[in-house]
């Protein structure tokens, strides 16, 4: 790490903030939006199994079901509100989803910013170096070609580590922000099979 920063200059420092912020983010996101946590196996088919059973649906239960997972909140707010229109309901899922995703994208903004930062720190760092180099030109004359060579290639390692820093971390926020938008899919589908069951359940129509 220190070669890197002696070898960029005192800009490298921030890239290099950047580049463990990044990786930390990465690695929370894949812990917190693992399928099991967000979707646990065989939830959905056990809450229309209890309410298809007519099982007394209390409060604690259903805050218990609330605490389980994001799945289990989305189920839960369909619950708490499972004796008004179908309106009412959808709504209710539709406000609770939104809050679910914004929950769900945490630190996705900032991983976002960090793989627009990088190339941008990266051109200051290099533009920094020129600036110097041409300075030291002007002030002692071209001198040594492989010197002025090594000079240049030195002022580009911020380039290159901005880009470095970039790549990675905007093919994660990308990734992260499909595998959510994915998620959304599978639980709107299972609070759709819910109501089917709620609506049974209290014997209205199905659309």
């Amino acid at each position: 790490m220190l070669e890197l920063i002696k070898a960029g200059g005192w800009p490298m420092i921030p890239l290099l903030l950047l580049t463990v912020a990044g990786l930390a983010i990465v690695v929370e996101r894949f812990w917190s939006l693992r399928r099991d946590r967000v979707m646990p196996p065989g939830l959905g088919d056990e809450v229309r199994t209890w309410v298809a059973r007519g099982n007394a649906l209390e409060p604690s239960h259903i805050e218990s079901l609330r605490a389980t997972s994001p799945l289990g909140a989305l189920l839960a707010a369909e619950l708490d509100v499972r004796h008004r229109g179908r309106e009412i309901i959808r709504e209710r899922v539709e406000d609770v989803g939104r809050h679910l995703v914004h929950r769900m994208e945490r630190f996705l903004n900032s991983l976002g910013t960090i793989a627009a930062a990088g190339p941008l720190l990266g051109l200051f760092g290099t533009v920094v170096g020129m600036i110097q180099l041409f300075l030291g030109i002007l002030d002692h004359g071209i001198g040594d070609a492989t010197q002025l060579a090594g000079g240049i290639g030195k002022a580009l390692v911020c380039t290159a580590t901005g880009m470095i820093v970039a790549i990675p971390a905007l093919a994660f926020h990308r990734y992260f922000r499909g595998r959510i938008a994915s998620y959304i899919v599978d639980m709107e589908h299972e609070a759709m099979q819910l109501q089917d069951v709620l609506d049974t359940a209290a014997g209205r129509p199905a659309d």
